[in-house]
């Protein structure tokens, strides 16, 4: 088995999502730990000049299949990209978005080729271990060697699970926007591009879908970009106390996120979720309002710079990884916060 293979997904203006690119930075970390090469696969329209965006984070192959019909993404024809290249290249990882696009391909491709594939993983490690496997009536013990440990947390996130397939490749996993950090390896990296022609991989028949007509909204915050993050939890008690929340915010030039028992409870919508099912942030600043800290919330802000949690439960345990606790009620501590900057702030 060979390479480290990462699939691109390119958006409007044949823009490479995020999501890729944090996985390139860990793709390539991967593939220097195993020494091999990373290569990634650009499938889309009119992508002269794409690897330019790919290859300052250390990308040794691109291949690209440019054709008018494969913009926008549909199932069919880059499954059979993939599909076809993974049976030429034989790579040992595969890692992609865990994004709507990802959580359709990811499947498809796994399926195609018999391998396992882990969804939302927050960790990717290469190590060594040793399992019991049945050989005939008796069970042995087995070594393997440089094996994808994909984690996760599971059942709820009562536990962390450690993911291996030792015996298919490729080893694939899907992993959220923002979970990874994005880090340029060099900006004058120079790798290879391979130029495909998708009809060689492509048969005419799986171009049956045909997008008539799109509409792309843009975002309409910045969360997942943001120096300081105001987050709501149960514990602020109504959607008139997040509004408190966006007026500290708003003097704070921060956006506001909140934990999932706040979006179930309508107080806030849904693309403000922070945690292992929302968004994942890494401000400077993450102030916790009212946030007792379930594991699938600190999945998606524990990187954060530096933590404050406003809490009236001492044994929250969001304060465990708190840096400063102010023990209080919101409705108390937060108004005295706006007081103090619209004071204070220049």
């Amino acid at each position: 088995m060979n390479n480290v293979f990462v699939y691109i997904e390119i958006g409007e203006q044949n823009k490479v999502a995020d999501v890729s690119l944090e996985l390139l930075t860990k793709g390539r970390k991967l593939a220097t730990q195993l020494g091999v090469e990373l290569e990634c696969i650009c499938i889309g329209s009119k992508l002269d000049g794409i690897e330019t965006q790919v290859m300052p984070y250390g990308v040794d192959k691109v291949h690209v299949f440019d054709d008018a019909r494969l913009f926008p993404y549909t199932s069919l024809p880059h499954t059979a990209a993939v599909v076809n290249l993974f049976k030429e290249e034989n790579p040992q990882i595969c890692l992609m978005g865990a994004t709507v696009i990802g959580r359709d391909l990811g499947p498809r491709v796994s399926s195609a080729l018999h391998s396992g594939l882990t969804a939302d993983c927050t960790q990717l490690e290469i190590d060594d271990f040793d399992m019991k496997v049945k050989e005939g009536d008796t069970f042995v013990e087995k070594h393997y060697d440089n094996q994808l440990m994909q984690i996760r947390p599971a059942f709820g996130g009562s536990i962390i699970a450690t993911i291996v397939n030792p015996e298919h490749r490729p080893q694939m996993a899907t992993v959220r926007d923002g979970v990874m950090k994005k880090e340029i390896l060099d900006v004058n990296y120079k790798g290879q591009v391979i130029k495909h022609n998708p009809a060689d991989y492509i048969d005419d028949a799986a171009y049956v879908v045909k997008v008539l007509e799109r509409h792309v909204e843009e975002a309409k915050h910045n969360l997942k970009g943001a120096n300081i993050v105001v987050a709501g939890g149960y514990g602020v008690g109504s959607k008139e106390g997040f509004e408190q929340l966006f007026q500290l915010a708003h003097e704070l030039h921060a956006e506001v996120g909140a934990s999932r028992a706040a979006v179930d409870a309508g107080w806030v919508d849904h693309d403000r979720q922070i945690g292992q099912t929302g968004v994942t942030v890494r401000p400077k600043v993450y102030i916790a309002c009212g946030i007792s800290g379930a594991i699938q919330h600190i999945a998606g802000m524990k990187e954060s710079g530096i933590i404050i949690s406003i809490n009236n439960d001492p044994n929250a345990p969001i304060n465990q990884i708190a840096d400063y606790n102010i023990q209080g009620n919101i409705e108390e501590v937060v108004p005295k916060l706006i007081k103090y900057y619209k004071a204070n702030s220049k």
